[in-house]
């Protein structure tokens, strides 16, 4: 944990003194184009600051040959493999970049490998986009998650019909036998894909950390998606949260009250309460927080140490634009353990750079290709409140 802390640390400081001599160099381009845009020479001011900015720019630069031999001094004492493994990453990153940008270097070791289809994108720049969707889609983080490829079939244990059952018995007389059965759900793989077009003058401005725009950009874009499968399913595609059974109805077209947020808590059984949370739209939480129990308190709460800020009878709420507003028969909440939802996601996340395709935009285009599905894989452990139909 030290070695990783370490390497973070020296990671952290490096990008910070970049983006230190990054200003400075902007600010030395303004002074230059404030002069020439008023077609003068620079005033001794100008001068003189433009001198200063190029003496800091000198110490930035002395400051992180010096970090960049701390740091490699430091990894001497990290094992030769962890070494080569944050090498191969800063090699990879390069690459990525550089093929973006269309540069080609001298050294074949920095260039990606290109093939028929095109360029060969690292593995390490696909991980980071699904760690960073791991990151930023809740759903996704608390489901239970099969990172496969192909056919996936998930056994489970069902009691609905039949259970396994104990009873009084008399000596040398047979036990009935009464036990549940197993079934199984099957997870496939879909196939969907996640554009993210970058403006050439982005790309063609040497200071842009380009590899972090594109793997932000493409996880923000795949986690938004994710979300909604996972929340509405689609019809004979990922069926997502739609495929839960237990079911509260509210009695109203566009009002919720508090007993049918109890009931709907208690669909649950208590053995599946710990990890549970609540699911909804925003406008939805807007209108619980004016319901009030018989004291006249408010039934949810703001709570500061809540995982999004509020907590409704004990739980957390979360809150996503992708659940259904209060409407005649839309699901307008969810409530469980989200543990209860198998979502199978490749890891074998397919990326290819678009560097023609979207010229006359003046941009290029890249686009992250994965399989998934997903599947309510414990029925018990997850309930929803289901709206009056109209």
């Amino acid at each position: 944990m030290k070695k990783k802390i370490r390497i973070a640390e020296f990671r952290a400081t490096l990008k910070s003194l970049n983006e230190q001599r990054n200003d400075k160099v902007t600010e030395m381009q303004s002074l230059v184009d404030v002069a020439k845009g008023e077609t003068r020479a620079m005033s001794s001011e100008e001068m003189e600051k433009f001198t200063a900015l190029e003496a800091e720019i000198a110490g930035i630069d002395a400051t992180i040959k010096a970090e960049e031999r701390a740091r490699d001094l430091s990894l001497n004492v990290i094992d030769d493999k962890k070494k080569e493994e944050l090498r191969a990453e800063e090699l990879e990153e390069r690459a990525f970049s550089n093929y973006i940008r269309g540069i080609v270097e001298q050294r074949a070791d920095v260039n990606l490998t290109t093939g028929d289809n095109g360029a060969i994108i690292p593995s390490s720049i696909a991980n980071k986009i699904i760690k960073k969707v791991y990151d930023i889609c809740p759903i996704y983080q608390l489901a239970t998650r099969y990172n496969v490829g192909g056919t996936l079939s998930v056994p489970y244990y069902d009691e609905e019909t039949q259970a396994i059952t104990m009873a009084y018995a008399t000596e040398f007389s047979d036990l009935e036998s009464k036990s549940g059965k197993f079934l199984s759900v099957e997870l496939k793989g879909f196939l969907a894909g996640a554009l993210c077009k970058v403006s050439k003058s982005l790309v063609n401005n040497s200071q842009f950390d380009i590899v972090n725009f594109v793997i932000g950009a493409m996880a923000d874009s795949i986690a938004k998606w994710i979300e909604n499968e996972l929340l509405n399913g689609t019809i004979d595609k990922v069926a997502g949260l739609s495929g839960v059974t237990q079911k509260v109805t509210a009695e109203a077209v566009a009002v919720i009250t508090a007993d049918e947020l109890i009931d709907l808590q208690e669909a649950v059984p208590d053995m599946y309460q710990g990890g549970a949370i609540w699911i909804m739209n925003k406008a939805t939480r807007t209108a619980i927080r004016k319901l009030k129990d018989s004291n006249g308190d408010y039934i949810l709460n703001k709570d500061a140490t809540a995982k999004w800020g509020y907590t409704l009878f004990g739980k957390d709420v979360y809150v996503s634009s992708n659940m259904p507003t209060m409407a005649a028969g839309k699901t307008a909440i969810y409530y469980g353990d989200m543990s209860g939802l198998a979502v199978k996601l490749s890891e074998d996340v397919s990326i290819e750079v678009l560097r023609e395709k979207f010229a006359t935009q003046h941009a290029i285009g890249v686009v992250g290709w994965m399989e998934i599905d997903s599947k309510v894989e414990n029925a018990q452990k997850i309930a929803k409140l289901e709206m009056a139909a109209a």
